[in-house]
């Protein structure tokens, strides 16, 4: 809910917060605050086994393709290539590509084609939101709708392992859920129970940069994630 826990009344105008009003004697002052939409779909490979959801990207600005996980000081998909090809360019788009910047950005095409070759679903625990402060921060992420998970599930029912990209996340998937399961520790595995369905819920560290982990011990829980699913052999 947008400012839980404040008793104030919110007036919506269109897709925009156009004032909240105080009650009670509060004194909230007037704000104007876009509420955005998830601007990618899902990724629900009918095969899927195993589906990967985060929040919200970044705004436009900060995206360096039209794709889930778009940032590219984001690591996410340098760590997809570590876990399933050792190497964390894979998905770059070469130094001789023709755009000018292609030295910094992701080829969607390629992550898109090995995820339907995979069986990952990709899907976002938020459909509609309020970014507070301007950035892709989830500490400042107002949720205004949460995916419909029983819908997606759906689509995908062979899917049996959900992991999330960090806390927000997780918290949203659990209220979802709504069964009182216990936050997971980064890097947990707990029971899911959902629509009639037996999965695991695991809590996957976060592939912004802002996370203090190294890529390295990142890919490693990833990796640790996709054994489990049967997506990867285990190391020796």
């Amino acid at each position: 809910m947008l400012f839980e826990g404040l008793p104030c009344l919110a007036v919506w105008c269109k897709n925009r917060l156009s004032a909240v009003l105080p009650v009670g004697g509060l004194n909230v002052s007037e704000n104007l605050l876009e509420i955005e939409t998830h601007p990618f779909d899902p990724v629900l490979p009918p095969k899927a086994a195993v589906m990967m959801m985060g929040t919200f990207p970044p705004k436009e600005d900060k995206r360096a393709m039209q794709f889930h996980y778009p940032n590219f000081q984001n690591d996410m998909w340098r760590v997809y290539g570590l876990v399933f090809f050792g190497d964390a360019d894979y998905f770059k788009v070469p130094s001789h590509g023709a755009a000018a910047h292609s030295e910094k950005a992701f080829d969607a095409e390629k992550i898109k084609t090995f995820l339907h070759e995979r069986g990952i679903a990709s899907c976002p625990t938020v459909l509609k939101a309020v970014r507070q402060h301007g950035n892709a921060s989830d500490k400042f992420l107002k949720v205004v709708e949460t995916v419909d998970l029983a819908a997606v599930l759906a689509k995908i029912p062979e899917c049996r392992h959900i992991c999330t990209t960090g806390g927000k996340a997780t918290e949203i998937l659990l209220d979802i859920q709504g069964g009182g399961i216990k936050m997971p520790k980064t890097g947990e595995t707990v029971p899911f129970p959902f629509a009639g369905r037996d999965l695991t819920l695991t809590r996957l560290p976060s592939t912004s940069r802002a996370y203090p982990l190294s890529l390295t011990k990142k890919a490693a829980a990833y990796r640790a994630f996709f054994e489990m699913a049967g997506l990867c052999e285990k190391q020796l």
